[in-house]
């Protein structure tokens, strides 16, 4: 098939689909904002040793009505699945996808979640991003056992001895 052909299909479609292009972009414009202020917000809030245990804690505070609990479980982890939709959109949109999915995968409950996500905060520019964030906000790097040779090796990127 001819690229011509295609943009032209491309472009009669928008023009036939007017108001739903419309509402994709309202949705797409909220959804850039909305994380824009969400992601640093949820990464700020992090535990300064979140990342330092082998297995991940539960909060103290879950452990009170279960309906409370099962009632907050379930609209924090439809929060997170929309949190990550919108993070596998920015990956070819604007805005910070792989950040946004970290954050999304922070309140969603799956088994493997935590060492997934170690295996993200493991990434040197993830980590220099989020503490980046978080020492911009007035709070502390994060701790994450098991990388401190990758934590030197930031803070001498940085620094430009490397």
């Amino acid at each position: 098939m001819n690229i011509s052909y295609f943009m032209m299909d491309f472009f009669h479609w928008i023009q036939d689909n007017r108001v739903t292009v419309f509402i994709l972009l309202i949705i797409s414009i909220i959804t850039f904002v909305g994380t824009l202020a969400a992601v640093p917000f949820l990464l700020i809030r992090l535990p300064v040793d979140y990342f330092s245990y082998e297995r991940h804690r539960r909060e103290p505070g879950m452990a009170g009505n279960p309906i409370i609990r099962i009632a907050l479980l379930i609209a924090k982890n439809i929060l997170g699945y929309i949190i990550i939709t919108a993070g596998v959109a920015m990956l070819v949109l604007p805005g910070q996808g792989i950040l946004t999915i970290l954050a999304g995968l922070m309140l969603i409950d799956f088994p493997g979640k935590f060492q997934l996500e170690r295996k993200l905060i493991s990434q040197p520019s993830v980590l220099r991003a989020v503490n980046w964030l978080r020492v911009r906000a007035g709070h502390p790097e994060l701790m994450v056992k098991g990388l401190d040779d990758l934590q030197n090796g930031l803070d001498a990127k940085d620094s430009g001895e490397q």
